[in-house]
């Protein structure tokens, strides 16, 4: 199951206390159930998958091909459909619901979100440029980014110079970020830090790729009350 991605959206941010006093900023995701709309073998299409559903949308607001899909598979209609790669399918069964039970046992996750666009914007918002000088004949061009190109070779702007230009609006990937707790009566999922993306913003949950070995905030506390409970040697 832990192959499995899940798609929330995004509450807003709050705190955690714990015990000792400390306070820890979280974001919380507000999951949604998915549901496996369709199991892919290795022989149909090259590799092992499963389909999966997520949310709710009217049947007005659904094409003739996808009514006709969701009539197929004889299910709900699901505003959203993604595919995840697995290792084995034969877990898996069309019309199994799931939710955020899978992440029981994960301790890190890896969140992928689009981050909040701020339009067109200049060199000093997007990429920090210092500006020019604001005296010894700067007229009118404190902000700009100044010379771009080169001379008459190669007589070009080098793909990739930094300029000014859209800024935000890209799906960004945030890797191990810490389960704080699960509300799984309510479906929500505290993450520790922030998490790209405004309010309401779709963020796809999954397991933590990299095998990280940091500790979690209660394995810390945990070390450090031991610690204490442990009498020191007497010199």
């Amino acid at each position: 199951m832990s192959e499995i991605a899940l798609i929330g959206k995004k509450i807003g941010m709050t705190r955690e206390f714990y015990k000792n006093g400390q306070l820890v900023p979280v974001t919380v995701l507000k999951m949604e159930k998915a549901r496996i709309i369709e199991i892919i073998e290795q022989d149909k299409r090259g590799y092992k998958a499963i389909q999966l559903g997520f949310g709710k949308i009217k049947n007005s607001k659904l094409n003739k091909a996808m009514k006709g899909y969701f009539a197929k598979k004889n299910t709900e209609a699901k505003k959203k459909l993604k595919e995840c790669r697995v290792k084995s399918t034969e877990i898996f069964k069309e019309g199994n619901e799931f939710g955020l039970e899978i992440f029981k046992d994960i301790k890190f996750v890896d969140t992928r979100s689009r981050t909040i666009g701020k339009g067109f914007a200049g060199v000093m918002k997007r990429h920090n440029f210092g500006g020019l000088r604001a005296t010894h004949g700067v007229s009118v061009s404190h902000r700009s980014h100044g010379s771009t190109g080169q001379r008459q070779d190669p007589g070009r702007v080098f793909k990739g110079k930094k300029m000014a230009g859209h800024m935000g609006d890209r799906l960004r990937t945030m890797q191990n970020i810490e389960i704080i707790k699960t509300d799984l009566e309510n479906e929500l999922l505290y993450l520790k830090g922030s998490i790209p993306g405004a309010k309401n913003a779709e963020v796809l949950v999954k397991k933590a790729v990299k095998n990280t070995k940091k500790l979690t905030i209660t394995e810390k506390h945990h070390i450090i009350e031991e610690a204490k409970k442990t009498p020191d040697k007497k010199k």
